[in-house]
């Protein structure tokens, strides 16, 4: 069983599963459902059996396989694992299930057509799969592809299915999200293309692949790019990483290119929401990782200032602007603009506790936002509005309800003892070493996360119940279903987040070797029996 196909596997089963669930007859609109959630339940399954044979003190890339696609142009069919992207294919495949059960009447919310519920789930399925080969890939053109082809079945998911309303005015605004959505992130695909091209014709003439041509095998390109054998110019290299970041800023988001997230999150039904955020965006944070730095180290510490720059100012801004929202599910989807400035934060950092801290950030984030819009939506498809006025005294009448948006906001402050502080707390450390005011800045978000968090609850949930919010029913047991577990998770992982560190770390540290980065030296020696440790290993006499 060691040369099976694990990854083809991993994600040729949602491709099935989304067959299956469209040639199912019209009518059997339950059994459609039925599959999509035993399918990612299946794609789940597989995951954990991959992690369980992993072995996170062995090679770089594990599962790897790999096969001829496009021999004239060094392109193949290159698969694998690393610990960076095993815990992000965890998340992936941990959230569908989650997002399928929590969609369940999804459908219901655009009536028309006979094969509504079957589109729906295929959709879901279909963007699971491109999501993993993104992350599986290990031939630049190949992970080109899917990151771009994703971007099909998440528009439809978008435009096609939205929040609770018919009329005119919300199809066209669904419409506008969805084409802003593409636009962005297509434009984005077009120069990160230019930028693949560029870097083919560069190991094209330094004949990178077999038989004397270019190669898009990223082992191969990313050493041939840490040598020096790609023979470029730094201006060559810095415009090709510039078109690569481009694109990634753009999925992440990056202020300031983040204007299609509050937009396309709104728009959207809140389980596809989540699949954008939770899992779509990470493509965007983990293809800077894996491709901005390692293709173009030095291109990289050039231009990190830059980026800390525009990422510390989305921490500052998003948490600003969601405190000023009406729109729960805007100020929800802020939110995560700066989140994802602190996930950029500690990549660029390249210290061992901020990248660290930024990948476990990109898990913690996907479960923490999972939980508080999937129980804001659970809220407000029960209350028919996402003004934050119209709520009062929602847990006098939903105590469940409340409890757990008040667990899930409070994991979106980051509190200690709940997932993302941990990560929050890495990024901040490891970046401070390294850059001392970013750090400060961005600490600056704590603060004003507690107040749009604690602001938000106090408005919705507490105080007298109002007008129309008596009718306000409790969760439900597949709305339970839905929440405990991602409420277990951020507990848990608050708690003891060693099992994911253990696949992050020796990841981390391959990549920082790669692009030849060391944490900075202490500020103050350390102190031994022997005395003061000079910065070169000596002691003062």
């Amino acid at each position: 069983m060691s040369n099976y196909p694990w990854l083809t596997t991993l994600w040729l089963l949602p491709v099935i599963g989304a067959g299956l669930v469209l040639v199912l007859p019209a009518a059997q609109r339950t059994l459609a459902r039925s599959v999509a959630f035993t399918v990612a339940l299946a794609t789940l399954v597989l995951a954990v059996v991959l992690a369980v044979r992993f072995e996170p003190g062995g090679d770089q890339y594990q599962f790897v396989e790999s096969h001829e696609w496009i021999p004239a142009f060094g392109a193949g069919y290159t698969l694998g694992l690393d610990g960076i992207a095993i815990v992000l294919v965890l998340l992936t495949a941990a959230l569908v299930p989650i997002l399928v059960l929590a969609g369940w009447h999804d459908d219901r919310e655009v009536g028309g057509g006979k094969r509504v519920t079957h589109t729906y789930m295929a959709l879901t399925l279909l963007v699971e799969a491109m999501v993993l080969v993104s992350f599986l890939s290990l031939d630049i053109l190949l992970f080109y592809v899917f990151f771009e082809a994703m971007l099909i079945p998440m528009y439809f998911l978008i435009g096609g299915f939205g929040p609770r309303g018919g009329d005119l005015a919300l199809r066209q605004q669904r419409s506008r999200a969805a084409v802003k959505f593409l636009l962005y992130n297509l434009f984005g695909g077009l120069v990160m293309l230019a930028a693949v091209i560029g870097l083919y014709v560069l190991t094209a003439r330094e004949s990178l692949g077999p038989d004397g041509t270019g190669s898009f095998d990223l082992r191969v390109v990313v050493a041939a790019a840490n040598s020096g054998q790609l023979g470029a110019t730094p201006a060559v290299l810095n415009a090709l990483f510039l078109g690569f970041m481009f694109a990634f800023a753009v999925k992440a988001p990056l202020w300031p290119l983040h204007t299609w997230l509050p937009d396309a999150a709104v728009a959207a039904t809140p389980s596809s929401a989540v699949l954008m955020m939770a899992i779509v965006d990470k493509v965007g944070t983990f293809g800077m990782l894996r491709y901005c730095l390692t293709l173009f180290p030095d291109s990289a510490g050039t231009y990190a200032p830059l980026v800390i720059t525009l990422a510390v100012v989305g921490i500052v801004y998003g948490a600003v602007v969601a405190i000023g929202q009406t729109d729960v599910m805007r100020l929800i989807a802020y939110t995560s603009i700066s989140h994802f400035g602190f996930i950029i934060l500690g990549i660029f950092a390249m210290t061992s506790q901020a990248q660290t801290g930024a990948t476990l950030y990109m898990v913690n984030h996907g479960i923490s936002t999972a939980a508080l819009f999937l129980v804001a939506g659970f809220l407000v498809s029960r209350r028919g509005t996402r003004v934050i006025a119209d709520y009062g005294g929602v847990q006098k009448v939903a105590p469940i309800l409340a409890g757990s948006f008040f667990i899930a906001g409070l994991a979106t402050l980051s509190l200690p003892g709940l997932a993302p502080f941990v990560s929050e707390f890495l990024v901040l450390v490891g970046t401070f070493s390294r850059y001392q005011v970013a750090a400060v800045v961005a600490s600056s978000a704590l603060v004003l996360a507690a107040l749009y968090v604690l602001w938000l609850y106090q408005r919705m949930m507490t105080g007298p119940v109002t007008k129309d919010n008596e009718r306000i029913h409790d969760l439900v047991p597949r709305e339970l279903a839905v929440v405990v577990p991602l409420i277990a998770a951020l507990i848990f992982l608050g708690v003891y987040p060693k099992p994911v560190l253990d696949f992050i770390n020796p990841a981390v540290s391959q990549t920082l070797t790669t692009i030849g980065r060391q944490d900075p030296e202490p500020a103050v020696p350390a102190v031994t029996e022997a005395g003061p440790a000079t910065s070169h290993g000596g002691t003062h006499k």
